[in-house]
């Protein structure tokens, strides 16, 4: 290894490269993380998930004693009010606890951090801020950003047209905030301003909201959305937006096609996707080429067409994901090591964090269906004890199996704790199980995991409590 400055150099410090950076160095790899933002984590942990889990649990907060539905339980409030720089404050200090905790990480880890943007000069070799550096393995690990909208110019720093990063360091609650795309980011995003008081719009070019997602859970979620006093715009095109001071208008009109309006917001919020990091790499320099959507592909092993360079996470084809990302840095790790490192692909949990929150992993029912026969089992969670007792009766648990063997395909859930129950679903079906393992096993009562096992029930069909 002589040759070489390190053993492994991980391009990005985000949750997939700090995590292949650390599993590196713990199997004795000498390794370094280059990373040119001023703090640890990626965008997921600085700007991204862990901010806007912060944001919603706080605007969760503010609404249960705001809107006077304590009273119910006979804690009457009076007087609350939103101290919105105070729930910035909040979630930046929960972001710089968690950023600093990684660099504890890479300490005790012994990994050294090069502060910089690095790019390659050879297939062994990158420049980070005019300092050459070598390594016999380089993981590229550069996560995603937001896709741009033609035609729209961001702008976060006026804070009239945002994106994700400026979505959640607002200075003032939007009296009207329009919501470009249906998915996870816009719907997470919209939730909290809708509930710390602005009047939300969602504007999705789809006929659903939530592209991807089970046809039961995109439908039963848009009836919750707008029960909770979001509109949703479905099959509507934004064909521009104009900016007049500190207002701005969204042109809209039919998909299909028709006559357009005019929306006028106080904020305009663009979460159409994200697109992968590789600009700037200088892939060229080593003969590395994306594909059509400017992905890296890789092999089994999360290895490229070059020779000791690797790519994990939103860089390549899959979900972007954060938790995809940490196992393929895992995986990666243990690759270069010499073992074995695999991620299955089939089993990787999505979750949207809002409330309720909806989780899924596997194949849709659509999806299911055109692979063969298939068994349905679903269970409201008006019929689950703890769900009633905490008047959380919004959702269920949907379990998709296979005909002949039972084996379980896909679980969709809406639930308050979604999110949490999705793990059982994920290791079952990581270890193969059926419907009748998950039936079968006795869950804690009173508990929202017992829809799981009602579900599966269900699938046998011989659910209990419906």
């Amino acid at each position: 290894m002589a040759d070489f400055d390190y053993d492994v150099l991980v391009i990005g410090a985000g949750p997939g490269g700090y995590v292949a950076a650390i599993r590196a160095a713990q199997l004795g790899l000498k390794t370094a993380c280059a990373e040119s933002r001023g703090t640890l984590g990626g965008t997921c942990l600085n700007v991204g998930c862990i901010p806007s889990k912060a944001l919603l649990h706080a605007s969760e907060k503010y609404e249960e004693v705001h809107s006077g539905v304590l009273a119910k339980y006979g804690v009457k409030v009076s007087g609350a009010e939103l101290d919105l720089p105070t729930m910035m404050s909040e979630k930046d200090k929960v972001v710089k606890g968690l950023t600093g905790g990684i660099e504890f990480l890479f300490k005790k880890n012994k990994v050294d951090w090069l502060k910089g943007h690095a790019t390659f000069t050879g297939p062994n070799a990158v420049v980070v801020e005019g300092k050459a550096v070598t390594a016999k393995n380089i993981v590229i690990a550069t996560g995603s950003s937001v896709t741009p909208l033609p035609g729209v110019e961001i702008d976060n720093a006026k804070g009239v047209v945002v994106d994700s990063t400026g979505a959640i360091a607002l200075e003032k609650v939007p009296g009207h905030m329009v919501v470009i795309g249906g998915g996870v980011i816009g719907l997470e995003l919209g939730s909290v301003w809708r509930r710390l008081g602005a009047q939300v719009t969602v504007v999705e070019y789809l006929d659903q909201i939530l592209p991807g997602m089970d046809g039961d859970v995109r439908k039963e979620a848009n009836k919750l959305f707008k029960k909770q006093g979001i509109e949703i715009r479905t099959g509507t095109k934004v064909t521009g937006v104009a900016v007049k001071g500190k207002k701005a208008t969204v042109s809209v009109e039919p998909a299909a096609g028709g006559a357009g309006e005019a929306i006028e917001a106080d904020v305009v919020l663009v979460a159409i996707g994200r697109k992968p990091n590789t600009d700037g790499l200088g892939l060229d320099k080593i003969g590395l080429a994306t594909n059509q959507r400017g992905q890296i592909e890789t092999d089994h092993d999360f290895g490229t067409a070059v020779p000791g360079v690797w790519a994990i996470g939103d860089v390549i084809p899959g979900p972007m994901l954060a938790h995809k990302a940490e196992d393929e840095g895992l995986a990666v790790a243990e690759n270069i090591a010499g073992l074995t490192g695999i991620v299955n692909h089939d089993v990787i949990p999505a979750v949207v964090y809002t409330q309720p929150e909806i989780a899924s992993v596997g194949l849709t029912e659509e999806a299911a269906k055109e692979k063969g026969k298939i068994k349905v089992g679903k269970f409201p969670m008006l019929a689950n004890s703890r769900a009633k007792a905490n008047d959380e009766p919004d959702g269920f648990v949907k379990i998709i199996a296979d005909a002949e063997t039972d084996r379980v395909l896909g679980v969709h859930i809406i639930a308050s704790v979604a999110g949490t129950m999705i793990a059982q679903a994920a290791q079952a079906m990581e270890f193969g199980g059926t419907s009748e393992d998950i039936a079968y096993t006795c869950h804690a009562h009173p508990t929202h995991s017992e829809a799981v096992k009602e579900a599966a029930m269900a699938v046998q069909g011989k659910p209990i409590h419906m």
